[in-house]
């Protein structure tokens, strides 16, 4: 047995390791009972298309990284294949994400086809089967960031990307859109006269998703769906009660299905009419605050109206790249994030860096009303424990 004068080092040692902020590791295949709980007492760190700041889109590496620095939820795209699978991908041609160019047995796949209201030409994924999609690798979007992953990761899954949250170490949300739900009912059909919809909310069904936001099976499986057509929410709102975002577009695009106005869709009379179908909405920040020459102006009211009627605002898209950071901010994310969390009072943030989104609120918002008192009273304890040490 040990010297009693080492009893109470052992014990503050023990204290200090209960005191410490969990570790959030890589996902792996283990089934825990008693998971870390989502937190749900600041604002949401929405993983955009995963950690795509550092890794490709929408690959299952880009969603196990934004689970390894911290993010609430993944978010994701779904499209779906020539033969009716369901895949995470966020551009409707492949020209632009993938190795598409290099694999001369699709030359002749290329199409045109209008989507929202453009002809566009390119090689559409619903023109291609899972099989044929699973072929293909995808490449970083942006020149400016890291290009060592390109050519690595495959094209996943809805059942995968949800497999990816499942098996993760601690409850991590989901957040998947129903893409471009007009031009995939027009070109994939499925058995039985089923629609996109259909299909996805039955995905989410198959995996145990459902409940309203903050029940008990909702803090087990979290989940938004999100969507920038409104017909398809309203329509999957006989299907679900899993919580829904309406997306809104920029200022002169109207919606893909309904063509309705910005305007319209974020007017008095239309927020009263869809908060009956949906917890939030989903505006691109650059809306909700105008700018121009890279300078912020006068805010608008749409955050105050929304949250009026009860409604959650998740904005998009927040990425640390000077050229995506406005000169109010001096080029820093940690102001914008301040200005947008605790200024604007936004409920959820949409990030390309899961990782600095984070730290800034770990740093400035580590624990819950009760842990405060919790942590004061174990910091007390560790300075009079301290005074033993070396007794």
């Amino acid at each position: 047995m040990g010297s009693p004068s080492v009893v109470p080092y052992i014990f503050l040692l023990l204290l200090v390791g209960c005191s410490a902020r969990p570790l959030y590791p890589l996902p792996g295949r283990r089934n825990d009972r008693n998971k870390q709980p989502l937190q749900t007492f600041r604002a949401y760190n929405i993983a955009h298309r995963g950690s795509n700041g550092e890794i490709p889109e929408e690959t299952a590496a880009a969603y196990m990284r934004a689970i390894e620095e911290g993010t609430d939820f993944i978010e994701t795209d779904i499209l779906a294949s020539k033969d009716g699978a369901l895949i995470c991908f966020h551009d409707v041609i492949l020209d632009d994400m993938t190795d598409i160019a290099n694999h001369k047995e699709f030359a002749d796949r290329k199409r045109t086809y209008d989507v929202q209201g453009v002809n566009t030409t390119g090689y559409f994924l619903v023109d291609f089967t899972l099989e044929e999609l699973k072929l293909l690798r995808v490449k970083q979007r942006y020149p400016f960031r890291d290009q060592q992953y390109n050519g690595e990761f495959s094209i996943i899954t809805f059942e995968e990307f949800i497999s990816i949250a499942l098996d993760a170490h601690r409850v991590v949300g989901i957040y998947p859109e129903i893409k471009n739900p007009v031009l995939i009912n027009q070109h994939v059909k499925w058995p039985g006269g089923k629609k996109f919809e259909d299909k996805f909310v039955e995905t989410l069904k198959k995996y145990g998703y459902n409940g309203s936001y903050m029940s008990k099976q909702w803090l087990k499986q979290p989940a938004f769906i999100q969507s920038f057509a409104p017909t398809s929410l309203i329509y999957i709102s006989n299907q679900t009660d899993l919580p829904k975002i309406f997306l809104i577009d920029d200022t002169n695009t109207p919606t893909q299905d309904t063509n309705q106005s910005y305007w319209e869709i974020t007017s008095d009379g239309y927020l009263d009419y869809i908060k009956e179908y949906v917890v939030g909405i989903g505006p691109w920040k650059d809306t909700i605050v105008p700018c121009s020459s890279n300078y912020m102006q006068t805010p608008s009211d749409l955050v105050a109206r929304a949250h009026a009627r009860n409604l959650q605002v998740h904005p998009y898209t927040f990425r640390n790249e000077n050229q995506f950071v406005h000169f109010n901010f001096s080029e820093d994310p940690y102001n914008e994030f301040d200005y947008w969390i605790n200024k604007m009072g936004v409920d959820g943030l949409f990030t390309d860096f899961t990782g600095s989104l984070h730290h800034y609120q770990e740093w400035t918002n580590p624990f819950a009303s009760g842990e405060k008192e919790a942590t004061r009273l174990l910091n007390k304890i560790e300075l009079m424990l301290s005074k033993f040490k070396y007794t």
